[in-house]
């Protein structure tokens, strides 16, 4: 399988330096480039090899974060997928309260008192009772992919009937290129089935390594609360066979229910805020940790999925609840996206850690501006990332390239 992270497309390389550079084209590179097989049938190859394998792809190489506040009886129905993967639950609310997990399964689980222990004074930063204590789970995990899942998430069907295995397809969508740079109008080119259409600029085509693969869900659409109360019995039913890439200079509302990312390219953006007990707004810790990483993902170079797979959301949550939690934040994000969209990074942010403390800054400064509680969150930003680091000392300092590895 090609190294995505080079970007080796030989035979998108080989047509390219073809049709522009004839006359430097050695003997010796033809031979090469001619014989050699392309990224994208590499990446084919692969994929197939994931649905055939007797051994779990990616096994020791990926956690599974699931944070809850009740038994995990749900996992008896992902038990077919998620059962060969090291589970990390990480336990919101009363820590004294016993979590239940079905026999069968290899996992850890940490509540508040660990968080406490491990962290010490930094736990600050970890929200309390709301699900955005799932990043806690990020922080502690040592394996280079995370896939992400909500408890009132099942397994969905496709229109076959036949069950999908979304851990799958997230590994899928990690492990091909993505397009941020141009877009495909038969969407994802690394997918089966398809590729660039006439038009797509060569030089482009090797694309870049993609850090976040976002899901998406059937049943019951995720929904702000307004939505949710005007269309109490509206129903997502449309299962939209397509992976695609968000162009660069693009936000996205990310939600973290079923959520699959690169741990070592995009691990230290993922901090899921400031929300829950004690905190002025809820609901919003994906949306937060969204933005965030996708204008370090623009300016690093990185790609973000958004499509396949399809999980089933099984209930909605109460609307009013929802409200509560949400109306600082609906009325907030009127300004908080054109802050987003003007977050300018210095070039010498060539770490994941640099943008996202560069990033804390003009929070400060900016959106401190709008309530205090971003004052709050900023320097809370700026604490993840000290924890972060020194759990992670080896993958502190990690530093990408800014734009198309070449």
């Amino acid at each position: 399988m090609c190294n995505n992270n080079t970007g080796a497309c030989s035979r998108y390389k080989f047509i390219y330096y073809l049709v522009f550079f004839p006359a430097e084209l050695s003997d010796r590179f033809l031979v090469v480039s001619s014989s050699s097989i392309s990224c994208i049938e590499q990446n084919l190859r692969a994929m197939a090899a994931i649905s055939k394998s007797a051994t779990p792809v990616l096994k020791d190489e990926l956690d599974i974060v699931i944070p809850t506040i009740r038994n995990l009886d749900f996992l008896d129905m992902w038990r077919p997928f998620f059962e060969p993967y090291h589970l990390i639950i990480v336990q919101d609310g009363d820590p004294s309260k016993v979590i239940k997990v079905p026999d069968g399964f290899d996992y850890e689980l940490y509540n508040r008192n660990d968080v406490n222990k491990i962290l010490g004074p930094k736990a600050s930063c970890i929200s309390f009772k709301d699900s955005a204590c799932r990043c806690f789970g990020f922080m502690v995990s040592k394996k280079k992919y995370i896939f992400t899942i909500d408890d009132d998430c099942f397994v969905a069907k496709d229109p076959s009937g036949k069950e999908i295995n979304a851990l799958e397809q997230h590994i899928k969508n990690l492990l091909t290129p993505s397009t941020p740079f141009f877009f495909n109008t038969l969407y994802d080119p690394y997918r089966e089935g398809t590729d660039f259409v006439r038009g797509y600029p060569f030089s482009l085509r090797e694309g870049v390594p993609t850090a976040v693969s976002h899901g998406l869900w059937l049943n019951v659409p995720d929904y702000d609360a307004p939505t949710q109360l005007v269309k109490p019995l509206e129903r997502n039913n449309r299962f939209v066979d397509a992976v695609m890439t968000i162009p660069k200079g693009t936000l996205f509302p990310m939600c973290g229910m079923n959520l699959a990312f690169n741990r070592d390219l995009i691990g230290p953006a993922m901090y899921f805020g400031l929300m829950g007990d004690g905190q002025p707004i809820g609901r919003y810790d994906d949306m937060w940790a969204g933005w965030c990483t996708k204008v370090i993902c623009d300016h690093l170079g990185l790609g973000v999925k958004t499509g396949l797979p399809y999980i089933w959301h099984s209930k909605a949550s109460n609307p009013f609840v929802n409200l509560k939690k949400e109306y600082k934040g609906i009325y907030w994000q009127e300004e908080l996206i054109p802050f987003f969209q003007s977050v300018a990074l210095p070039k010498d942010c060539t770490t994941v850690q640099k943008c996202y403390l560069e990033i804390s800054k003009q929070v400060k400064a900016k959106l401190g501006k709008v309530d205090d509680y971003f004052n709050k969150l900023a320097d809370a930003m700026a604490t993840w990332i000290e924890a972060w680091d020194e759990l992670n000392p080896s993958k502190g300092t990690v530093a990408l390239s800014n734009g198309i590895a070449k």
